[in-house]
């Protein structure tokens, strides 16, 4: 993503300050959004999708060449016919030295952060909005983003985190407690304790994930566990991810997908991303198959056409087409 650098050298003549940096940035994605949830309903089947999102990064570096920075957002967007206004989201504040960093606030989150989670798309899931985001493994019975991830509109959830990577190993740690942020008096007290791992050899990449969530209704504590492993076979890129859920309250029990994803590039300019998944969540609608195909096209630029078509395991079918360029 193209930045545009409004200060290099500011407040160089403070002490302890090697150099401070204030950095511009973000995106815009507007497209149609065909959804077939949405027939029989005021909100109709086919509306405009979009997103306009403003990233501001800071950081400085002291003289012993720890570098301290936040992050925080503006975002504003619509979706199936219902506009939004601009809202701020909580600031992420970090700290980096050599290969660790340690983060606060609206925290990443390690599984949110895992490798092999998401589509290879820049939207990171299916069309110009990501279409719901069923090609996740994780997602599943019903259950999306069960777990700590940074909130582009909100507070996020007011953690703390370490990262951690050296050559081809990397690893991720978090925790957050609603007790801590705006848990009413009474109410249950969520925590979530993640972490995750990876590992490159050659052109493969292994990954792990785990996310515990403690705290909650009895029987509804999803803990998760993600495994996955991608590389490249010349001809196309490949991603096989399996995830579980265990304590799935309308299971009854556990519920596992497993996810096989290719990437395809069709010419010089043009890309291709299909997956197929199986959920093996029994009793429940989204016990099933699903599967995608996105399309994406490079105008130069920052600029590109982003198309794609998904049938999630609850038979839900949406068509999603737009543009998408950042800045």
């Amino acid at each position: 993503m193209k930045k545009v650098l409004f200060a290099t050298t500011a407040l160089i003549a403070t002490a302890g300050m090697a150099a401070a940096e204030v950095r511009l940035g973000g995106y815009g994605r507007f497209g149609l959004d065909y959804n077939e949830a949405n027939d029989n309903t005021n909100l109709g089947t086919t509306s405009i999708t979009s997103r306009l999102r403003l990233q501001v990064d800071m950081s400085t570096e002291t003289d012993g060449g720890v570098t301290f920075g936040a992050r925080f957002r503006a975002q504003a967007e619509s979706r199936d016919n219902v506009p939004g206004g601009a809202t701020f989201n909580g600031a992420r504040f970090y700290v980096t030295s050599g290969g660790f960093t340690l983060g606060v606030g609206n925290i990443i989150g390690a599984f949110e952060g895992a490798t092999n989670l998401y589509l290879e798309t820049r939207t990171a899931g299916v069309g110009i909005d990501g279409a719901g985001f069923d090609s996740l493994a994780p997602n599943m019975a019903g259950n999306s983003f069960d777990w700590d991830a940074y909130s582009s509109g909100g507070a996020g959830a007011n953690g703390i985190e370490v990262i951690y990577s050296a050559g081809a190993f990397g690893a991720h740690l978090s925790y957050s407690d609603d007790a801590l942020n705006t848990q009413a008096p009474g109410a249950f007290a969520e925590t979530n304790t993640a972490i995750s791992a990876y590992y490159t050899f050659g052109d493969w990449t292994a990954s792990i994930a785990y996310n515990d969530e403690s705290g909650v209704a009895a029987g509804t504590d999803n803990d998760l566990l993600m495994v996955g492993v991608s590389g490249d076979l010349g001809f196309a890129g490949v991603r096989l991810v399996y995830a579980t859920m265990d304590n799935t309250a309308a299971v009854g029990g556990d519920s596992s997908k497993l996810g096989l994803y290719g990437t395809f590039d069709v010419g010089a300019a043009t890309s291709l991303v299909v997956y197929v998944t199986s959920e093996d969540s029994p009793g429940l609608v989204t016990d099933g198959t699903g599967y995608g195909i996105h399309v994406s096209h490079d105008l130069g630029g920052g600029v590109s056409l982003e198309a794609g078509a998904r049938e999630n395991s609850s038979d839900n079918t949406t068509v999603q087409a737009g543009v998408y360029f950042s800045f």
